[in-house]
């Protein structure tokens, strides 16, 4: 089996399911449209643990934004951030940052009408 993702998340990576990872492959980012369903694990480092957060939802948008970081020194003086806004099943919106501490599922494509051709 071939292990995806950050090495503390490798354990929930399967065989033939996409995974997301800091240095986001093209392929990856290509099945990130609207109508996939997607798990977003997140981990919060801690001195003595850490947290973890696990979210399924439907993909309403991905895009890459800017923050408002003054001290990134990037493009535009500007930090840029993969964002993923998702539709949980009981109908709220949350959008996530993914970050280095990000494992990404895709457990169901987007619609094929939707894919691009």
């Amino acid at each position: 089996m071939e292990q995806h993702g950050h090495p503390s998340t490798a354990a929930h990576a399967t065989p033939d399911v996409a995974c997301y990872d800091s240095a986001m492959e093209e392929p990856i980012r290509k099945q990130l449209l609207p109508g996939a369903i997607v798990e977003v694990t997140q981990q919060i480092p801690h001195r003595d643990r850490v947290w973890t957060n696990r979210i399924t939802g439907t993909i309403i948008a991905y895009e890459q934004k800017q923050t408002g970081s003054w001290f990134a020194h990037s493009k535009d003086d500007k930090l840029w951030l993969d964002r993923l806004i998702l539709r949980k099943e009981d109908g709220e919106i949350t959008s996530l940052n993914l970050d280095d501490y990000t494992h990404l599922e895709v457990l169901s494509p987007a619609p094929a009408a939707k894919l691009p051709a």
